[in-house]
């Protein structure tokens, strides 16, 4: 698990393996509801599958979209998404490419709360 402060905000990253969507899902809410003021982000894999979950503190949706920063990773992993600007999830196709949607969605969360 990685987790950072990104403009005085934390971002927690995870890498998981062989969990349920419901799992996955509150696994994301058990992050967010500790960090209190944060972007969450959950990658799965299970039977070569990728699921993505990101999860934004309410207080950031005018921020950060979740719904949003999960489209732009989909492709990344061979995928598509979407979602609510609290919550949105993805899947995919493409394993080997978590680390590189990892860098992106750190890179692209400094992006949104740094303009």
């Amino acid at each position: 698990m990685e987790e950072a402060d990104i403009a005085g905000v934390k971002f927690v990253a995870q890498r998981v393996a062989d969990l349920g969507k419901d799992e996955i899902r509150q696994l994301a809410d058990a992050h967010r509801n500790r960090i209190k003021t944060g972007v969450v982000l959950i990658g799965a894999t299970s039977d070569g599958r990728v699921s993505l979950v990101v999860a934004v503190t309410k207080d950031l949706v005018s921020r950060v979209h979740a719904g949003q920063v999960v489209k732009q990773l989909a492709p990344i992993i061979g995928g598509s998404g979407g979602g609510r600007p609290d919550f949105a999830e993805a899947g995919g196709k493409d394993a080997s490419k978590l680390p590189e949607t990892f860098q992106e969605a750190r890179r692209l969360t400094e992006q949104l709360l740094t303009k």
